[in-house]
């Protein structure tokens, strides 16, 4: 059993980045879904698939994997680099 811990990045549809705050730990399924030849929905056989947890830091995350024996792979986010300018600049001739 494999999981992942990461730090979500910010959905389109907000503009605020709270929800983005916190830490999950999610697990990757082993292998891919199966389609039902009866009526063609793809389903599982792991229900683990469904399950995230979620933790205030990262540190959280590692020690709970650690103590119930999951193997976890860390994925860093990415920093958001904002060019810094002034409102004058919107204004300025392109040439």
């Amino acid at each position: 059993m494999h999981a992942e811990i990461y730090q979500p990045a910010k959905s389109t549809m907000q503009s605020g980045r709270v929800k983005s705050k916190k830490w999950h730990l999610k697990f990757v399924p082993p292998k891919a879904r199966k389609l039902d030849n009866l009526m063609g929905y793809a389903g599982a056989g792991n229900p683990e698939r469904q399950l995230s947890l979620t933790f205030a830091s990262k540190e959280e995350a590692i020690a709970y994997a650690d103590a119930k024996g999951i193997h976890y792979s860390v994925r860093e986010p990415q920093t958001r680099h904002r060019p810094i300018k002034s409102y004058a600049d919107n204004f300025k001739a392109q040439l």
